[in-house]
């Protein structure tokens, strides 16, 4: 499938994350007066005049630095740019062409791609006065906008409609694609992870913890399996977070689960799990998303098999109330054993779509009931009329009882433990919902 990708490039803190949260309608880049705050690729969706477009926003580009980090930063807004039909060259209105432009300007005119020169900052129609400036550039007319106001924006989509190619499907997810959420702690190995599966270097990675600060959706096809994989930011325990950039961070993470199918939860398997895993692992139970744990740097310490089921014991006990969660051990830094992520993934995320038929469902709440009767509580005992499964993602269930204050906790585990022995469901909490039958009594 053909997807219409706009990168946004420019300098350091010229409003590149505000115009792409303009252009997408949604915060998902983080804002921050403090340049360098965006450093991978963060993808997002556009809609105009009935086309679809993914939009990439880049870290600001530098030349002549010696920090590894910026040399990194500026890869990642050029392969942004090999992969992109419209590039969006975002200039400060209120500083005029600067030497730094005028260098990106040139490396620009190299790619041989369609380039819109947009001066950002023109909060005023009289502030549009200084936009001719701009021409020196040699890349057609400059565009004025006010990304913060929302001025101008109109006109710039409608240019962008006009340069994009037409393509028969422009949504850049599939909706078959499987949406994974790769979470953490900070330096557990999460993008190290996903450039290990994607085979290049999509992510930057780097020693200091809490190098990712956005959701990074990187799409990609896998045995004729679209997924999109969402890199995210390391959640810390809020009492580390100082900064408010790392504190939105912490939240994107959050609402990355939220719009994923499932998430891959990454410990570190040279340390010890900590109270955050289990945190992160209840958020993602309590969304309804499936879950696999997934320890990595087993590479490290010369891993044996006592210390995988030492492991596996403390997973069970840290996660008891994820008991469905399978667990795999890899090595993002060597590949070994990352190739057994995709037949659990794709495990998973069938399951979570499993349907029961009714009758059936029904048989095995009978039999259930006959191997161990609903409790009674103060001389009233729970009935089960009949059950039915209205949803998936996760898998939910109805039963139909003469008082849903009757179901005791325990009961309720025992009825979802018989569902998991006959239908398995790994990988995916399930619900359960009891509503009263109408018309009858105890």
């Amino acid at each position: 499938m053909t997807v219409n990708i706009v990168a946004i490039v420019g300098r350091p803190n010229v409003g590149k994350s505000t115009l792409f949260n303009r252009i997408t309608e949604a915060r998902t880049a983080i804002e921050e007066k403090v340049p360098g705050v965006t450093r991978d690729r963060l993808y997002g969706t556009a809609e105009w005049c009935g086309r679809t477009f993914a939009v990439v926003d880049t870290g600001g580009i530098t030349f002549g630095e010696s920090d590894r980090l910026a040399g990194q930063v500026r890869k990642q807004a050029e392969l942004a740019v090999e992969e992109a039909q419209v590039i969006l060259f975002l200039l400060d209105g209120r500083e005029g062409p600067t030497a730094l432009d005028r260098e990106i300007a040139v490396q620009l005119r190299r790619s041989g791609k369609e380039i819109i020169p947009v001066v950002n900052k023109i909060d005023r129609p009289e502030g549009a006065v200084e936009v001719p400036a701009f021409y020196e550039l040699g890349m057609g007319e400059p565009l004025a906008v006010s990304a913060a106001h929302g001025r101008g924006t109109g006109d710039l989509l409608d240019r962008i409609c006009a340069l994009l190619p037409r393509a028969e499907d422009d949504d850049p997810y599939p909706a078959d694609a499987v949406k994974v959420a790769v979470i953490g702690r900070p330096n557990v190995g999460k993008s190290s992870l996903v450039n290990t599966i994607l085979g290049e270097e999509r992510v930057i990675v780097n020693d200091l913890p809490g190098t990712t600060r956005d959701s990074i959706d990187t799409r990609f096809t896998y045995q004729n399996q679209p997924y999109v994989f969402i890199d995210t930011a390391g959640v810390r325990r809020k009492s580390r977070v100082k900064e408010a950039v790392e504190y939105y961070s912490v939240l994107r993470s959050l609402k990355a689960i939220e719009r994923a199918d499932l998430a891959l939860l990454v410990l570190d398997g040279s340390g010890e799990i900590a109270e955050q895993d289990q945190r992160l692992a209840g958020y993602v139970e309590q969304a309804g998303r499936g879950l696999i744990l997934v320890v990595n740097k087993w590479d490290l310490g010369g891993k044996t098999e006592k210390a995988r089921d030492s492991w596996l014991e403390n997973l069970g006990r840290f996660f008891s109330f994820a008991p469905y969660a399978p667990a795999v051990f890899v090595s993002a830094l060597t590949g070994r054993r990352v190739e057994h992520l995709f037949p659990l993934i794709r495990q998973t995320w069938q399951e979570q779509h499993k349907r029961i038929p009714t009758p059936v469902l029904n048989e095995l709440v009978e039999d259930a009931q006959a191997v161990n009767p609903p409790p009674s509580h103060k001389g009233r005992r729970l009935k089960i009329y009949y059950a039915t499964q209205p949803a998936v993602k996760p898998p939910t269930f109805v039963f139909f009882v003469n008082n849903p204050e009757l179901m005791h906790f325990s009961y309720r585990r025992y009825l979802e433990n018989r569902l998991r022995d006959s239908f398995a469901f790994s990988g995916t909490p399930i619900r359960i919902k009891l509503k009263p039958r109408q018309g009858k009594g105890d």
